[in-house]
């Protein structure tokens, strides 16, 4: 190989830069297929989001997320192994390679683009940071709130939008932290705070585990913008390129009617050229990937599409109850949106 001696420090450093890319890529991918499973962080228990049973079995939407990407890999939901993890630890977490993918209800930010070293693979869930107070307060509005005790889970952006959107009102209030939705949401039932903020789903997700939730509103007030979605490592294109077409994929097959029902057949017999894209019957859209052709029926077939995914955990009528809203496709009236396979 050619020395550097007598390059300039601008063009050795790219190409440095780029022989440290190549040597990555396909790093992640490799050690997930030796290990024969997905390592995925997942919220250390949330209703609707990433919850274990007795059994020990996880269920919630950034559960079957990771069921998803286990399915495209290894044609398989049930290749994958949970690590509960903390707002504070999340981030070292897969920093670390202690896990390959992290899909916990977290925020998609600037800083969290580019400081931390990670990659945002799409928006899951569009969402924003609300109130959650007990009827007996009063309250209506966020101007009503000053002079309060307000749980907030540490390490958060909703954490740093409380305390900005008070200074911005000239609201005083007592932030009283915790490091998980468990401890807040029993902070607030015991009366050691007068409310929790948090994203509105969690709200939702917090209010159905206390003992009286007809007792709890959630305030119709919203001071954020929270697009929340899974993230992995900077540095190996080719998982980031797989964890992001697996949310693709979802999205797409639910807007071409493809459900755990129908896939299979529809595989089989594409009812237009767009599914039989989709599916695998026409092109090598997998190889791209290093998936195998049919990865898409594979995921719908055990974990369904991004709609079915959303209402057997956060619908209206799951334990949660929430409307689609903003989460409806685009083509019927709300923003989710993925480019084509094709």
């Amino acid at each position: 190989m050619r020395s550097f001696k007598g390059w300039s420090k601008g063009v050795a450093g790219v190409l440095l830069a780029c022989l440290c890319a190549t040597a990555q890529a396909g790093a992640v991918l490799d050690a997930v297929k030796r290990k024969g499973h997905v390592d995925c962080g997942v919220s250390d228990g949330l209703p609707g989001f990433a919850e274990v049973d007795a059994q020990g079995h996880y269920s919630g939407m950034d559960v079957d997320f990771c069921k998803a990407v286990a399915a495209a890999v290894f044609g398989d939901a049930d290749k994958v192994r949970f690590h509960p993890l903390a707002a504070k630890d999340r981030f070292t977490e897969l920093q670390s390679g202690e896990v390959d993918l992290l899909s916990r209800h977290t925020t998609w930010s600037s800083s969290r683009d580019t400081a931390l070293g990670l990659n945002f693979v799409g928006v899951i869930l569009y969402d924003g940071q609300g109130f959650l107070l007990s009827r007996k307060l009063s309250a209506t509005t966020i101007e009503e709130l000053g002079g309060t005790r307000i749980c907030v889970q540490a390490g958060t952006t909703s954490e740093l939008n409380l305390a900005e959107q008070f200074r911005a009102r000239g609201l005083k209030y007592t932030p009283i932290t915790y490091d998980s939705s468990e401890e807040s949401a029993d902070a607030l039932e015991s009366g050691r705070c007068d409310l929790l903020t948090s994203d509105r789903s969690q709200l939702h997700a917090q209010r159905s585990r206390l003992k009286n939730p007809e007792n709890y509103l959630i305030l119709a007030d919203v001071i954020s913008k929270e697009p929340l979605a899974p993230a992995v490592r900077q540095g190996d294109e080719e998982w980031f390129d797989i964890v992001r077409w697996t949310l693709f994929a979802l999205i797409n097959a639910e807007e071409l009617d493809l459900t755990a029902a129908n896939v299979e057949a529809q595989a089989e017999k594409p009812s237009n050229p767009e599914v039989a894209r989709l599916l695998g019957k026409s092109g090598e859209y997998g190889r791209d990937l290093k998936l195998k052709r049919d990865w898409v029926v594979r995921i719908v077939s055990q974990v369904g599409n991004y709609g079915e995914i959303f209402e057997r955990n956060l619908g209206e009528n799951s334990p949660l109850g929430l409307e689609r809203g903003l989460n409806q496709l685009w083509s019927r009236g709300g923003l989710h949106f993925a480019p084509p396979i094709r």
